[in-house]
C-alpha cells in the first residue's frame, strides 16, 4: 500500500455518521457559543472535537482527540477570540479517533466541518492528489475542503465554489464552510444529513440539532436536501439543489431549554425514563375522542383513506424502532386485521420485497435520519408503495420522504439508549392499529370507548411504575456480577423482552439475549445454569398460563427468575424469585408498562457499574450512514 505525506492512500473512510456541527456569527464570542452548542450535541459524537474561528486574520483552529472537555481545556489555554466560527464533535464508525482526523479540516483558504460520507472519496482523492493536493488526515471530509479551495483558486466566489464542489460529491453531507478571507459570512449545506439554521437578533446560527440553539433562539429553518445557505449576521439566504433561490419556512420551536437538559437527574437517560408519562400524554393529545371512540392520526388519515386501500403492510425500522415495529405487527393484525411484514431496514434493501400500489410501508425512526430506513423508503416509493413515516423529529428527512407522517411528541432525547421514544413509537403504532380497526369496523364504538378510557389512564399507571425504583436498584446491585442474562416473553411481550436485552447490552455491556419463551426448548434453555438471571414478562394476558409453564422450566434448571407481572398476582410470586409489578390494564396495553422496569434495570445496572450511561461506547444516537 502506497503512502503520501505519511497518510495511507488506501484510507479507511471517515463516515462521521452521527456528528454534531455548530456555526455562529454575531456579537458574542464565537468560541463560547460554539462550545456551548457542542456540549448540547455531544450525544451525537465524542471521539474528538474542534473549532475554527476568524478574527480579522488567519484561521484559529483548535482540535482535540477525546471528549469535548479536552477541547474546552485547550481553548482555555489557547483562546480563540472572534465573532465568526464553526465547530464539530465527531463520532466515526471507521477511522481512528485522533487530533489529525478531528474537524474542522483546512485546505488553503477553506475550513470545513462535515457530517456524512463521501462515497466517491477514493476517486476524488486520487484526482486531487494528481493535481498536487496534499492531505493531512485519514478522512474523506478533508476532500471537501480541497474541492472548495480548488474552485476558489479558479476565481469563483465561495458560494459558487461550494455549489460546484457539491456537484462532484456522491454521498451524504451536512457542511459548514469558512473562507479565511471572508470575515462577515459563513456557508452551510446539507444532503441526507440534518442541519438547522437558527435566527437570532443580530446573530445567526447553524447546528445539527435544535438543542444546541435553544439558549439563543427558537426561530429556526430546517434546511432541505440540496440546500446551500449563505449565513451573515442576522440574515440568511438559501439556494436549492438546482441553484435557485429558496424560501424555507421559519418555524418556532416549542421545546423549552429545561426539556433538553438533565433537570436535576443524574443522567439524561434517567430523566427521559421519568418523562415517559408526559411523552405518552403529548403523543396521545388530540388523537382520540372520548365521545365517539374514534382515533385520529393528525393528517395521516388522508393517506390511509378507506383501510381497504391497502392489502398488506410492511413495518420497516432498525434497532429499538424494530422492536416497536414487532409490536406494531401485533397491533395492526389483531386490531386492524391486515397482513403485516416486519423487516429490518438494513436487510430489506438487499431483497426484492413484493411492493405494489396496495402496499403501505410504515417506516419508523426516532430521529427521522436513519440512513438504512431512508434507503428502504426510497426503494418502496420507486415500486409504487405508499409510505407512512413514524418519527419524533419534525421536518426530518423521513418526514419529507414520506407520503404522510405520524409524529410522536416525546421531545428531545439526549441519552443514546432510546427509552421514552420507544414507548412513544409503541403508542403511535398502537394508535395506528386502533384507527385501522375502528375505520374498518373491526372495533365497534362500545369497545373503542372502553379502550379510550383505559388509554387515558395509562400515564397515571406509568407514574405508579416509576414511583419507587429502589427495588430495581437493589436487583441491579444483586446481579451486578452475573455473566449473562436472559429475557423471555410471549406474544406482545416478546418484543419487550428483545428490547430489555438490548438496553442491558447497550449501556451495561453485559451479554443479554431476548427470546420468545416458546422457543426456550429449541436451544436457548441450554444457556441456563445455576444462578442464571432470567427476566420473565408475565402480565395477566393471553399468554399468562403458557408463561407459567416456562417459568417452571427455567426454575427447574437453577435459574433465578425476575418476573414482571400484574399487581395482586399472588400466584406469580410462587413461581419467581422476585416480582416487579405493574398495574392492571387491557392486555394490549401491557407493553407500555412492562417495558419501563426493564429500562430502569438497565439504567440502574450501568449507573451502579459507573459507566457512561448517556454515551455508551461505540454507539451514537442515530445512524445516518448505511
Amino acid at each position: 500500500m502506497g503512502t503520501h505525506m505519511g497518510v495511507p492512500l488506501q484510507i479507511i473512510r471517515d463516515t462521521t455518521a452521527m456528528c454534531g456541527i455548530v456555526g455562529y456569527i454575531g456579537e458574542k464570542q464565537a468560541a463560547e457559543v460554539i462550545l456551548d452548542g457542542l456540549t448540547r450535541l455531544e450525544y451525537r459524537g465524542y471521539d474528538s472535537a474542534g473549532i475554527a474561528v476568524l478574527n480579522g486574520g488567519p484561521f484559529q483552529i483548535r482540535r482535540a482527540e477525546g471528549k469535548l472537555q479536552r477541547l474546552k481545556d485547550l481553548v482555555l489555554k489557547e483562546p480563540t477570540p472572534g465573532r465568526l466560527g464553526i465547530g464539530h464533535t465527531r463520532w466515526a464508525t471507521h477511522g481512528r479517533p485522533s487530533e489529525a482526523n478531528a474537524h474542522p479540516h483546512r485546505a488553503g483558504k477553506i475550513s470545513v466541518a462535515h457530517n456524512g460520507i463521501v462515497e466517491n472519496y477514493l476517486e476524488l482523492r486520487r484526482e486531487l492528489s494528481d493535481g498536487g493536493r496534499r492531505f493531512h488526515s485519514e478522512t474523506d471530509s478533508e476532500i471537501v475542503c480541497h474541492l472548495i479551495d480548488q474552485e476558489v483558486g479558479k476565481g469563483h466566489p465561495t458560494l459558487k465554489a461550494l455549489q460546484n464542489s457539491l456537484k462532484k460529491i456522491r454521498g451524504s453531507y451536512a457542511l459548514t464552510v469558512l473562507n479565511e478571507e471572508e470575515h462577515g459570512v459563513f456557508y452551510a449545506a446539507r444532503s441526507q444529513s440534518p442541519l438547522v439554521v437558527g435566527l437570532g437578533e443580530g446573530e445567526s446560527f447553524v447546528a445539527s440539532d435544535v438543542p444546541a440553539l435553544l439558549p439563543y433562539t427558537r426561530r429556526v429553518i430546517f434546511l432541505e436536501d440540496g440546500d446551500v445557505a449563505e449565513i451573515r449576521q442576522g440574515t440568511v439566504r438559501i439556494w436549492d439543489g438546482k441553484g435557485k433561490k429558496a424560501d424555507r419556512p421559519v418555524k418556532e420551536i416549542q421545546w423549552t431549554l429545561s426539556q433538553a437538559e438533565k433537570g436535576g437527574y443524574r443522567h439524561f437517560m434517567q430523566k427521559e425514563i421519568f418523562e415517559i408519562p408526559r411523552a405518552f400524554i403529548d403523543t396521545l393529545r388530540g388523537r382520540l375522542s372520548k365521545t365517539t371512540g374514534e382515533f385520529f392520526l393528525n393528517g395521516a388519515e388522508t393517506l390511509l383513506g378507506k383501510t381497504k386501500k391497502f392489502d398488506k403492510v410492511y413495518l420497516v425500522a432498525c434497532g429499538t424502532s424494530y422492536h416497536a415495529a414487532l409490536l406494531g405487527k401485533f397491533y395492526l393484525e389483531s386490531l386492524g386485521r391486515v397482513p403485516v411484514i416486519v423487516d429490518t431496514a438494513s436487510e430489506l434493501r438487499y431483497r426484492e420485497p413484493l411492493y405494489d400500489p396496495k402496499t403501505l410501508v410504515v417506516a419508523i425512526s426516532q430521529s427521522g435520519e436513519t440512513a438504512d430506513t431512508l434507503v428502504a423508503v426510497k426503494g418502496a416509493k420507486e415500486h409504487g408503495a405508499k409510505v407512512l413515516g413514524v418519527t419524533n423529529a419534525v421536518d426530518s428527512s423521513l418526514a419529507r420522504e414520506s407520503d404522510a407522517v405520524f409524529y410522536t411528541h416525546a421531545g428531545p432525547e439526549i441519552g443514546v439508549a432510546a427509552t421514552k421514544t420507544f414507548i412513544a413509537q409503541m403508542e403511535a403504532l398502537l394508535l395506528l392499529g386502533l384507527h385501522w380497526g375502528r375505520s374498518s369496523g373491526q372495533i365497534d364504538k362500545k369497545k373503542a370507548l372502553g379502550l379510550v378510557e383505559e388509554l387515558l389512564a395509562i400515564p397515571q399507571k406509568m407514574e405508579h411504575v416509576l414511583q419507587d425504583p429502589s427495588p430495581i436498584r437493589e436487583l441491579a446491585i444483586r446481579f451486578e456480577k452475573s455473566p449473562h442474562f436472559l429475557f423471555i416473553g410471549r406474544g406482545l411481550q416478546y418484543p419487550v423482552a428483545l428490547e430489555g436485552a438490548l438496553k442491558l447490552k447497550e449501556i451495561s455491556y453485559l451479554p443479554a439475549e431476548g427470546y420468545s419463551a416458546g422457543e426456550l426448548k429449541h436451544g436457548p434453555i441450554a444457556m441456563i445454569d445455576q444462578g442464571t438471571p432470567v427476566f420473565a414478562l408475565a402480565p395477566r394476558d393471553a399468554s399468562y398460563e403458557k408463561m407459567g409453564s416456562n417459568l417452571q422450566e427455567v426454575l427447574a434448571r437453577g435459574a433465578l427468575v425476575i418476573a414482571v407481572g400484574t399487581e395482586g398476582d399472588e400466584e406469580l410470586k410462587k413461581k419467581a424469585d422476585e416480582v416487579l409489578f405493574v398495574p392492571k390494564t387491557e392486555p394490549i396495553f401491557y407493553p407500555l408498562l412492562t417495558a419501563i422496569p426493564l429500562q430502569l434495570f438497565a439504567y440502574e445496572m450501568a449507573s451502579y457499574k459507573g459507566y457512561d450511561v448517556d454515551q455508551p461506547r461505540n454507539l451514537a444516537k442515530s445512524v445516518t450512514v448505511e
